[in-house]
């Protein structure tokens, strides 16, 4: 049986570590509101444009002058997958569910046969992609210093990932984020940003886009500033539900680990006062037997 010392150290340990995660879970309660209006606030125009664009690349005939954006190289074998995750972690499952739907996803494309590379937003998914894929990390995007995201750093990293696909590096990027449902609920997403994919017939989202499409001024120049926004716009949507589903899994995190260390002051404090109660039981057991042998 542990003595009093260890369990009474034990216990303050415990305590100090349930006062951190309370302070954690407040902290980031209060930081989730905000994300949760930014992130909601974003979805709108980017799942509109997206919609706009899928439809425009399934209309728009495509020819040896078409934007390499809307085209696509002609080929699908080499594949980026943009993985975005947090800088920081004791966010629960949040960066392991991001983690493991992009797995999934490059275990499908070897299967297939094809190439698969990474770009990482965030650090907290390196670790495991690069054990268990080495050597295909092409780049890292590292954001410790940013503190609220802003469309200028979606456009930074769009900005890369365009000329590095104009540089024949890849083919088709798909981007990997967590849509953000509520506090306790972040859905892995996977979405296609380059090229940009066609229209699905059978789904309602484009329903307002599918009428005929005239240009004005010029084609080329509208699809030249619209292309790479929409590349942008993806990704800036893609931090923002990051942001709020960091946010929500790591306040419920928190919540559970302050539970859970609530918990255990409890059993430790049993622990503690039953120690304590056989020890005055064995001290007074001797006094009395000392005093009977006078």
């Amino acid at each position: 049986m542990p003595s009093l010392k260890s369990l009474k150290v034990r216990i303050t340990s415990v305590k100090s570590t349930q006062k951190i995660t309370k302070a954690m879970k407040m902290v980031a309660a209060a930081k989730l509101r905000r994300a949760q209006m930014a992130a909601e606030a974003g979805r709108p125009y980017a799942e509109r444009l997206n919609a706009v664009m899928a439809s425009l690349a399934s209309k728009v005939t495509i020819g040896p002058n078409s934007p390499k954006l809307l085209a696509g190289t002609g080929n699908d074998q080499c594949h980026l997958l943009v993985v975005a995750t947090s800088e920081r972690g004791l966010a629960g499952a949040f960066n392991t569910n991001i983690v493991r739907a992009a797995r999934k996803k490059a275990d499908e494309l070897i299967a297939q046969g094809k190439t698969v590379k990474f770009y990482l937003i965030g650090k907290k998914g390196r670790p495991v992609i690069a054990r268990l894929y080495p050597g295909k990390i092409v780049h890292q995007v590292d954001q410790s210093h940013i503190k609220n995201v802003a469309f200028g750093d979606a456009h930074e990293v769009a900005d890369d990932l365009i000329a590095r696909y104009n540089g024949g590096e890849y083919d088709v990027a798909h981007l990997f984020f967590a849509k953000f449902k509520s506090a306790l609920l972040q859905e892995p997403t996977e979405l296609q940003i380059i090229p940009v994919p066609l229209a699905a017939n059978d789904t309602d989202s484009n329903a307002g886009v599918s009428a005929a499409v005239e240009y004005e001024p010029d084609e080329d120049e509208i699809l030249a500033e619209l292309l790479p926004r929409n590349v942008a716009v993806q990704l800036f949507r893609a931090m923002l539900e990051n942001a709020a589903s960091e946010q929500g899994s790591r306040m419920t995190a928190m919540d559970n680990a302050t539970r859970n260390a609530g918990d255990m002051i409890k059993r430790l404090s049993i622990q503690y006062n039953r120690a304590r109660q056989a020890a005055i039981t064995t001290e007074l057991v001797e006094i009395i037997s000392g005093a009977e042998a006078l």
